[in-house]
């Protein structure tokens, strides 16, 4: 249970570090919810000078992070297990993941990253295929309609991490990173793909950080940032994000 007391302390840390929790997100009884697995997909161009990424902002209906500037990304579906791609993930990638997961989950977080990116932006990240694959689902059915099947094999894990759990809402969500302009085939961004983003738009890491952004978001940026300048491959680790005995964790994984 989150006493009144702590929730007034959590709310004072936040509001100085520009990362405000209203109480409605706090959990005020019960055991901590189990998180569910999420994915987010940083789509990143360098066809203009300086890396630009893709950011929208969250919905004031929303009661996850409202009016949050956040990268594309959501709960995995049912449907993303059933997704084969023939461009399947790298081995250094698939194996990262593993250590949170099956083979089998694992490549349906890399799947629901894209399916997300689709239907919040309109984005299509895979590569033009004579021979399409077959899915039922009515969103992979629209997103197959560009011509294109889903490419995993140019997505980096870059992170992990999981909703603290005096939160009301938990997920835990992985990071995946992709550089490759080559591959985002439909350029042109849908602002009425769905109700979840709003003002999406290509932003500089500089421009990104100016944003009302959420603290892991801020996490994230850091490692993009790096990861960019080195020029770092698949089988570099990354930041896993997560509490343990009430205090924040940060391990490689």
């Amino acid at each position: 249970m989150v006493s009144s007391k702590s929730r007034e302390i959590l709310d004072d840390r936040n509001k100085d570090s520009h990362l405000y929790i209203s109480r409605s997100e706090i959990r005020t009884s019960g055991r901590a919810v189990r998180p569910r697995d999420s994915s987010t997909l940083i789509l990143v161009r360098t066809d203009s000078g300086k890396p630009r990424l893709l950011m929208g902002k969250r919905s004031p209906r929303h009661k996850f992070m409202p009016n949050k500037f956040v990268f594309p990304g959501g709960v995995v579906d049912r449907s993303d297990s059933r997704v084969h791609a023939k461009a399947s993930l790298q081995l250094g990638v698939l194996k990262r993941l593993k250590k949170g997961c099956s083979a089998a989950r694992a490549r349906a977080l890399a799947i629901a990253a894209i399916r997300e990116t689709f239907e919040e932006t309109g984005l299509v990240v895979g590569k033009r295929e004579d021979k399409l694959l077959c899915i039922q689902s009515p969103i992979w059915k629209k997103f197959l309609s560009s011509g294109a099947n889903p490419r995993l094999d140019q997505l980096q894990y870059i992170a992990r991490a999981i909703t603290p759990p005096y939160r009301s809402r938990r997920y835990d969500a992985r990071f995946f990173l992709m550089c490759s302009d080559r591959f985002i085939l439909e350029q042109k961004i849908n602002q009425n793909s769905t109700d979840e983003l709003s003002n999406i738009s290509w932003f500089t890491l500089d421009e990104a950080r100016s944003l009302q952004l959420p603290h892991i978001t801020r996490i994230i940026l850091e490692e993009v940032e790096k990861r960019i300048s080195t020029h770092s491959d698949f089988e570099v680790p990354g930041p896993f994000i997560h509490f343990r005995y009430g205090k924040l964790v940060r391990d490689l994984q």
